[in-house]
């Protein structure tokens, strides 16, 4: 990969930038160098459980001075998709945590608490709350006519210990309830890439994805046409490759292999 052509960079946040609170080896040193060489970057995570400033604020706890524009969520791609999908102020159904619910309303729909009312949609996200309750009123309205909206299709994400459930795991909870699948916006999907792009100012092939999942980082920004890299700090690495047959152009063992090798093409 010639780096001296790359003029933007997306990355991946869990498995790439950190594992749950733990911030992986190189962030501080990544963050400096796209400053110095004035690289404009998104970070964009199909995890839908924070909001924007949360994750501004965790940035900041690990050292990390972020600006708000340069954060895209699966959240914030969701209620996009929303405003071109159903009226606005139609009543949704969100299965998910603070990000999910918070864009949702910012977008302008009355977020339900049950199903005691009609539903245009049900969106379903990450959600460590996860309660029967909340299964059971999502299925009930998909059953009733709403519309079924994933946030993405993780199946899982890294933690400090291990891999935890995704929100895949959750919407296939839903579909096994409903007979229904869901139209998922996340990674692999253009969406997030698109809007990514249009923020930068930048082209396809000038913009690299770092990624640590084969089938949504990686996938993802080749389907939109970006160099793609994987980095092996999160849920796949060389042997994985094989075995899912998504071949990324370059494979690093990490952001701070990353800016060595990119810094070392500059210099």
């Amino acid at each position: 990969m010639n780096f001296s052509q790359i003029q933007a960079f997306i990355a991946d946040m869990d498995g790439v930038l950190w594992r749950g609170n733990s911030p992986l080896p190189g962030l501080q040193k990544l963050f400096a160098f796209l400053k110095s060489h004035g690289i404009p970057y998104t970070l964009a995570t199909n995890n839908a459980s924070k909001t924007v400033n949360q994750y501004i604020q965790k940035f900041a706890r690990l050292g990390v001075e972020v600006e708000p524009e340069t954060i895209m969520t699966s959240s914030i791609a969701t209620a996009m998709y929303l405003k071109n999908k159903i009226e606005p102020g139609s009543n949704v159904y969100v299965v998910g945590e603070d990000g999910l619910h918070d864009a949702v309303r910012q977008a302008g729909f009355n977020v339900l608490n049950d199903a005691s009312q009609p539903a245009a949609a049900v969106v379903a996200g990450i959600d460590s709350t996860l309660t029967y309750d909340k299964l059971k009123y999502a299925t009930l309205l998909i059953r009733r006519g709403a519309c079924f909206v994933g946030s993405n299709g993780d199946l899982t994400f890294p933690s400090e210990e291990g891999l935890y459930p995704g929100a895949g795991s959750i919407l296939a909870a839903i579909a096994a309830a409903t007979d229904t699948q869901p139209t998922v916006i996340g990674k692999p999907e253009r969406l997030m890439f698109e809007v990514a792009m249009q923020r930068m100012g930048s082209q396809p092939a000038t913009t690299i994805m770092v990624g640590d999942r084969l089938e949504t980082d990686i996938l993802g920004g080749q389907r939109a046409g970006l160099k793609t890299i994987l980095v092996t700090t999160g849920v796949d690495n060389p042997q994985t490759i094989s075995e899912k047959g998504i071949q990324p152009d370059m494979v690093l063992s990490g952001i701070d292999e990353l800016v060595d090798v990119w810094q070392n093409q500059l210099n």
